[in-house]
C-alpha cells in the first residue's frame, strides 16, 4: 500500500507520558503546507481543543529546518516554496485517564487519533499508514498492541505496521498497548476480541458469553452482514470510572473493576449489568451515529461544533436499544430491564430542566449545555440521552400498538441503515419524523415533532399500559427534604444542586453552601439524613452554613420527598392481545 501520509508514533518517555509522533509527507503544497489537529472527537460533543496537549514539534526537509507558523491554536504552517519529502516531529502530552483522548505511564498506552496524529491539508483522502514503536526503556515488558486498525505487516496484537484507507478512518481506530488481558470470540462469522486493561479478575469467559449473543443480536437486527470485518472492546478497569466512546469497529470503555464478572458469580450484579449496557451501547453505534448519520455530520467538520437537533435519536435511540437488547437475549430478566428503565424514567423526571428545555434544543446546544453542566444544571436542561431513550420507547409502543405488532422502531432502524447507513447520505433534520411518518402515517410525524420539540410530559404511562406495563409514582424516601442535592466533601457536607422552587431555594441556601448544623447539631456527610429522617413535613428548621469562608444562618421549611420514582411492573391481568404486544417488544 503507497501511503501518502505516513506515521511513526513512540512512547518516548512513560513516566513522563509522552508520545514523540513524526509525519513524512513526500509532496506538500508547495503554496505552504497546513497541519492540524481536531478540536473535537466524534461522539463527545464539545471543542476540547486536543492542540493543547502538542509540548514542541518541529519541521524539516532533509537535513534542513523548517520554519513553522501558527495561524491559529490548532494549525501549522510550512513556509511556501518547500517541495519534496517533508517531515514533522513532534512530542504529545497524554495524562487523561478518559476514552477521549491519550493516557500514558509505565502501566500502558493509549489514545484516539484525534489526540496524536496531525492531519495534512489536501491529504484528507489519501492512504495513510502509522508504525506504532515499541515503548523507550520498556521493550522488555511484554506490551502488545490492541486495536481495529487493519494491519499492513504488523502481526495481531504486534508493534508494526498499521494503514488506514483515510485521514478519517486513521483517527477512528483507538489504539491501547500494554499488558492486557485477552479473549476473542465470533458473532455471526465476525472476529471479536475483548482487551482489558489493568487490575483485574474479570471472568473472561463469562463475559464473552454474555457478550456474543448481544453483538449477533444487534447484527441480526440491522441484517447481516456486519458493517466492519473485526470489533474490539477497548477496556480499562479502575477503581472508579464509567465511560465508553463508539468508533467504526471499537469502542473505548472506562469501567470500575468490580463492575466485571468474577469467577463464581451466578446472577449478574447491579454494576455487572450496567457494564453490559455500555457494551451494548456503544456497539449498536456502530451502525446508528458512526454510519446512519445527521447530514450536519457528513462530512463531520473536526476544526468547530458540527450543530444538530438529531442527537435524541443518535444517543437517545442508542440508549433505548441498549438495555432492550441485554432483555431480549436473556442477558437480565424482564424485572431487571423494568428496574433500569423506571431509573431513566426517574432521571428525567428528577429535573425541572425538562420543562424548558426540548430534547432538540438539548441536542443542540449538547456543545454548550450538555457538555458543560453547573450547580443549575437540573434546572435548565433535559438529557437528549435519557429523554432521547424514552421518546424511542414511545416511538416503538406507537408503532407497535397501531400495527397490531407489524411495525416496530426496529423496522424505522433498519430503513435508516438501508437508505443512509448503507448509502453514507446523512439523515435530514426532519428525517426522523418524515420516517415515523412514512410508516405510521402523517399523524404519527407530526405527534413525534410535538414530543421531541415540545417541553410537555411524555405520555408514558398510558403508552406502557398498552403493552401491559404498569407504571407507579414513589417517594425516595419517606423523610421530608429541603430539595437540594448534596455531595461528600470528606466528613463535611457540600450542597451541590437547588432545585426549583424547592425550600433552600426559597429560603435562600445555594449550591457551594457547606452544610454546618441543624438546629444546632453538627451536620457531616453521615448524618443529615438521619436528622431529616426525624422530623416532620411542615416544620421548620434552622441551618447553618459556610458560603466560602462567612456564616450564615437560614430559616428553613422542610417539604415531603416529591413522588418522582418510577416503579414499572407487568400487569398480569392484561388481555392477550396486550400480552402479545409485550412478547414482541421484550423478546423481539
Amino acid at each position: 500500500m503507497n501511503s501518502a501520509v505516513r506515521y511513526t508514533i513512540q512512547a518516548v518517555q512513560p513516566a513522563a507520558h509522552l508520545f514523540e509522533v513524526t509525519l513524512h509527507l513526500d509532496a506538500p503544497d508547495p503554496a505552504g503546507q497546513v497541519f492540524s489537529l481536531p478540536a473535537w472527537i466524534p461522539g463527545s460533543y464539545m471543542i476540547r481543543e486536543f492542540a493543547k496537549n502538542i509540548v514542541s514539534l518541529t519541521a524539516q526537509r532533509g537535513d534542513t529546518p523548517l520554519v513553522v507558523t501558527r495561524p491559529d491554536k490548532h494549525t501549522w504552517r510550512l513556509p511556501a516554496g518547500v517541495t519534496g519529502p517533508v517531515t514533522l516531529r513532534y512530542t504529545v502530552y497524554a495524562w487523561d485517564l478518559s476514552v477521549r483522548t491519550a493516557h500514558l505511564d509505565q502501566t500502558h498506552g493509549f489514545f484516539n487519533g484525534t489526540s496524536v496524529f496531525l492531519c495534512a491539508h489536501g491529504f484528507e483522502n489519501a492512504a495513510h499508514q502509522v508504525d506504532i514503536l515499541p515503548p523507550v526503556g520498556l521493550e522488555n515488558a511484554g506490551w502488545r498492541v490492541a486495536t481495529s486498525l487493519p494491519e499492513a505487516g504488523a502481526e495481531r496484537y504486534g508493534f508494526g505496521r498499521y494503514q488506514a484507507e483515510s485521514y478519517d478512518a486513521l483517527i477512528d481506530h483507538p489504539v491501547e498497548m500494554g499488558t492486557f488481558s485477552l479473549a476473542e470470540f465470533n458473532a455471526c462469522g465476525v472476529p471479536h476480541a475483548v482487551a482489558i486493561t489493568g487490575r483485574h479478575d474479570c471472568d473472561l469467559t463469562r463475559l464473552v458469553d454474555d457478550l456474543k449473543p448481544v453483538c449477533e443480536a444487534q447484527i441480526r437486527l440491522f441484517g447481516e452482514p456486519a458493517p466492519m470485518d473485526r470489533y474490539v472492546f477497548l477496556v480499562m478497569a479502575v477503581g472508579d470510572g464509567y465511560g465508553g466512546l463508539e468508533h467504526r469497529a471499537s469502542t473505548a470503555l472506562l469501567c470500575s473493576r468490580a463492575d466485571l464478572p468474577h469467577a463464581g458469580m451466578e446472577a449478574p450484579t447491579e454494576g455487572y449489568r450496567q457494564f453490559l449496557g455500555l457494551c451494548s451501547h456503544e456497539y449498536f453505534h456502530t451502525w446508528n451515529v458512526k454510519r446512519i448519520k445527521p447530514a450536519a455530520f457528513v462530512p463531520y467538520d473536526l476544526s468547530r461544533e458540527n450543530y444538530t437537533r438529531l442527537l435524541w435519536a443518535f444517543e437517545g435511540f442508542t440508549s433505548y436499544y441498549d438495555d432492550l437488547m441485554l432483555v431480549r437475549t436473556g442477558r437480565i430478566t424482564r424485572a431487571d430491564y423494568l428496574t433500569l428503565l423506571g431509573k431513566t424514567i426517574s432521571q428525567v423526571h428528577k429535573g425541572s430542566g425538562r420543562r424548558k428545555q426540548s430534547v432538540a434544543e438539548s441536542s443542540f446546544e449538547a456543545w454548550t449545555k450538555y457538555y458543560r453542566q453547573d450547580e443549575n444544571s437540573p434546572n435548565a436542561i433535559v438529557s437528549y440521552y435519557t429523554k432521547g431513550a424514552l421518546v424511542g420507547l414511545l416511538l416503538d409502543l406507537n408503532l407497535r400498538t397501531d400495527s397490531q405488532g407489524r411495525t416496530s422502531l426496529d423496522d424505522l432502524m433498519r430503513a435508516l441503515w438501508q437508505r443512509h447507513g448503507q448509502t453514507g447520505v446523512g439523515v435530514a433534520e426532519d428525517g426522523l419524523c418524515a420516517l415515523a411518518a412514512e410508516l405510521g402515517g402523517a399523524a404519527l410525524g407530526d405527534w413525534l415533532r410535538e414530543i421531541v420539540d415540545g417541553t410537555g410530559e411524555l405520555p408514558l404511562e398510558a403508552w406502557l399500559k398498552r403493552v401491559g406495563v404498569d407504571l407507579a409514582w414513589e417517594a425516595p424516601s419517606e423523610a421530608p427534604g429541603i430539595g437540594v442535592r448534596t455531595t461528600a466533601d470528606g466528613d463535611a457536607l457540600k450542597i451541590a444542586n437547588v432545585f426549583d422552587g424547592g425550600p433552600a431555594q426559597g429560603a435562600g441556601l445555594s449550591a457551594g453552601d457547606v452544610l454546618v448544623a441543624l438546629d444546632g447539631l453538627k451536620v457531616t456527610s453521615g448524618n443529615f439524613d438521619k436528622l431529616l429522617a426525624r422530623r416532620m413535613a411542615g416544620e421548620r428548621v434552622e441551618i447553618h452554613v459556610f458560603r466560602r469562608d462567612e456564616l450564615m444562618r437560614f430559616d428553613v421549611e422542610l417539604r415531603a420527598a416529591p413522588a418522582d420514582v418510577a416503579k414499572l411492573v407487568l400487569a398480569d391481568d392484561a388481555p392477550a392481545s396486550v400480552m402479545a404486544l409485550r412478547e414482541g417488544w421484550l423478546a423481539g
